[in-house]
């Protein structure tokens, strides 16, 4: 792929063709990444070194804390973030590849109905992370996990396992969430700019 091509993909992907669309890439880019980068490596960081279980045993506490977490919040906020990318990062290099100028995608029906598509794709696959994320963890981080580790220790079936920062863990899920919704927010309100766009009622950038 030449040079000129990677740069429209850049651009087209850093800078949408919608006042919101631009807003939410700043959004996304920079709050949210920014918020599980650095705030989520600070709350989740040492998470399995400060799991301890009753008994507390090396491998007690590993199997436990398999259970507890089956994937670690960072990695699937992360999984989240980048397939949530996806659906705008292959319209974007469908417009490179064709070079479609930015503010051809808002004039021609049929580059606004793939644009307007892949932003539904956004919406659909926020609301399964937001979902499975329920599914996962929950609303809230109790103190106390009850493990069963019937598989692992032949005297005991349940233990209380200790859970570290529990509160923190408690605020930054419902960020993340919080997060999902706004995102959510914005892919609505992007689709309808362009739909007032196309009507008229706004001027084209």
């Amino acid at each position: 792929m030449s040079p000129n091509y990677m740069r429209s993909f850049s651009e087209g992907c850093l800078r949408p063709p919608t006042v919101i669309g631009q807003f939410h890439t700043l959004f996304f880019g920079s709050v949210r990444m920014f918020f599980l980068g650095v705030l989520g490596f600070a709350v989740y960081g040492n998470e399995a070194l400060h799991f301890s279980c009753d008994p507390d045993k090396r491998e007690i506490n590993l199997f436990c804390y398999n259970q507890f977490r089956p994937i670690t919040p960072q990695v699937f906020w992360a999984l989240q973030l980048v397939i949530v990318l996806v659906p705008g990062a292959f319209f974007h290099l469908y417009a490179a590849c064709k070079s479609i100028k930015q503010e051809d995608i808002l004039q021609k029906s049929i580059y606004t109905g793939f644009y307007i598509f892949s932003v539904f794709l956004r919406i659909i696959l926020e609301a399964v992370a937001f979902w499975l994320q329920i599914q996962l963890f929950g609303f809230k981080v109790n103190a106390i996990y009850m493990c069963d580790v019937g598989m692992l220790e032949k005297k005991i079936n349940i233990t209380r396992c200790m859970v570290p920062e529990h509160f923190e863990k408690t605020i930054f899920l419902i960020a993340m969430y919080t997060f999902t919704v706004i995102t959510v927010v914005l892919c609505v309100a992007e689709i309808f700019e362009i739909s007032c766009r196309r009507l008229g009622f706004l001027k084209t950038q």
